[in-house]
């Protein structure tokens, strides 16, 4: 790994320490990287209404579009897993909407990592061509 790679491992890292996952412990965190070299970070929070709860790369997405950021360069994602996590279904729909075909950077606490564009994971992707008449 390089040196701006293992900067994002450990960001997303730290962002998995503050999850909120009292249900399943399941904890992940993220760190997107914007195009003009901006990062925010996510981390996942858990509900009881288990329909609430936002992964860690929804919430770094949101966090970094309320700010204005459009244009995003990769995503990390982090979980204490011996198989690396992929995006669920739901992020992988937000990941396409907002970023596009970006770089996916899947790691764990031992330093696993694997690297995937987004539409190797999301082939045949919805998006808003369907929606244009």
């Amino acid at each position: 790994m390089n040196t701006e790679q293992n900067e994002l491992v450990k960001l997303a890292a730290e962002a998995r320490g503050r999850a909120v996952a009292p249900f399943s412990n399941f904890k992940v965190g993220a760190a997107l990287l914007t195009n003009d070299g901006e990062v925010f970070t996510g981390c996942n929070i858990e509900n009881a209404s288990y329909g609430l709860t936002m992964c860690a790369e929804r919430v770094a997405i949101f966090k970094a579009v309320s700010e204005g950021k459009r244009a995003f360069e990769k995503i990390f994602v982090v979980a204490d897993t011996e198989d690396l996590t992929p995006p669920c279904g739901a992020c992988r729909q937000i990941i396409w909407e907002f970023c596009g075909d970006v770089e996916i950077v899947l790691t764990n606490l031992h330093g696993k990592i694997e690297t995937f564009q987004m539409s190797e994971l999301f082939p045949k992707a919805f998006d808003v061509k369907f929606l244009e008449k």
